[in-house]
């Protein structure tokens, strides 16, 4: 097929966006759940019914979940040709990236020397990488996870960092690839072969930008080993009211880590129900993509039907991200807090903290770190790319 250009001043189209011009046959199956593609029309009618300028700035309305290429009897991917969208709309200057300056604030705090730390013990082949939001919102369940990991692995080292995902989902492709390039080289240099990852964000991160790296998640190598804790007295908790698992986007197509989370859980003794919409056909949680810092109402959409799929069961998720969003409508808890702090969140007293003092909370982990570690390598990161 001819290359077809969205106008004079935009990028040819992507070959994924082509893909779908030819392949896509309008069958509308995509749009059934997603109330993104609902609201603007299948992948193939939003690239050929609506203006360039249009579809640059409803790229940014789709929270980039997956579900739609997951159901695709053509087996297309939709979320590739709105990053590209995204991408060419910052290579362009058509987006203004002001109204997420709080997202990426967020993250550039997460790179900056103030808050990042690397600890690399003598003979460090493997880091636990917790990312940004469970450091500031659960410092103690991060610290506990830690020390953990560490009894499993003397020699483990930590990093306090931020993958930049927000930067990668918002099309700033460049900056992307070259912070987390920086990172990757850095533990390269340092001989550092696994990465053990709490956040699902990161873990999609590393997954695909660090191929040579072996990247695993906390979840699997926690129930490879057994569990930290039980319940104190033995109790079912939720008896009356089985549980049910709200699956991270990014873990849609990773079956072994689902299946690790549920199993940490059932061998907790607790009772796990089914939910329409979980694992490979989970629902975004309502902060995919950015959407809610330019159509709240559409990302709050998201979050009312996973809390209608839920009914009034509590839900247990291994997000930390997606634990604060559901947690604003219905009862969410992170499996991590129920693992290490079992009987106190299970009763309601476990708070997860919120900002500003989640800035306290990660200075505070870094200075235990240091203390805790002080014969290991040690790096603030200082970098920034040549604008």
């Amino acid at each position: 097929m001819k290359q077809v250009t969205l106008s004079d001043r935009f990028e040819p189209m992507s070959p994924v966006a082509t893909d779908i011009l030819e392949k896509c046959t309008n069958c509308g199956i995509c749009q059934v759940q997603c109330v993104f593609l609902t609201r603007y029309g299948t992948p193939k009618e939003i690239l050929t019914g609506l203006s360039p300028a249009k579809q640059h700035s409803i790229a940014f309305e789709c929270s980039l979940c997956g579900l739609c290429q997951t159901v695709c009897p053509e087996n297309l991917d939709p979320v590739e040709a709105f990053l590209n969208l995204r991408s060419d709309a910052v290579n362009n200057n058509l987006i203004d990236l002001s109204k997420y300056s709080t997202i990426l604030g967020y993250e550039k705090k997460g790179t900056s020397a103030l808050f990042s730390c690397y600890a690399l013990p003598q003979g460090c082949d493997t880091i636990f990488f917790p990312g940004c939001t469970l450091p500031g919102t659960r410092p103690k369940t991060t610290w506990r996870l830690f020390e953990t990991l560490k009894a499993l692995k003397p020699n483990l080292g930590i990093v306090l960092d931020c993958c930049t995902k927000p930067s990668h989902d918002l099309g700033r492709e460049t900056y992307f690839q070259s912070m987390f390039g920086e990172m990757l080289n850095f533990l390269q240099t340092h001989r550092i072969k696994r990465i053990w990852l709490a956040c699902p964000n990161c873990y999609k991160v590393f997954k695909t930008y660090a191929p040579q790296m072996s990247i695993e998640t906390v979840y699997e190598v926690i129930d490879s080993t057994g569990l930290p804790h039980r319940f104190a007295d033995g109790s079912r908790p939720f008896e009356d009211t089985p549980l049910v698992v709200h699956d991270p986007c990014p873990m849609r197509d990773d079956a072994l880590v689902q299946d690790s989370v549920r199993s940490l859980l059932t061998g907790m003794n607790l009772s796990i129900g089914k939910m329409a919409f979980e694992k490979k056909k989970t629902l975004c949680c309502g902060e995919g993509g950015a959407v809610g810092f330019i159509d709240p109402e559409l990302a709050g959409t998201w979050t009312q039907k996973r809390k209608k799929s839920a009914g009034r069961r509590p839900i247990v998720t291994y997000c930390a991200g997606c634990a604060g969003f559901l947690n604003r409508t219905t009862t969410t808890f992170h499996i991590l807090d129920l693992l290490f702090f079992p009987d106190k969140t299970a009763a309601g007293r476990f708070k997860a903290a919120k900002a500003p003092f989640t800035y306290f909370y990660r200075l505070s982990l870094k200075r235990k770190i240091k203390k805790n570690l002080p014969g290991a390598v040690f790096r603030e990161r200082n970098y920034r790319p040549t604008e």
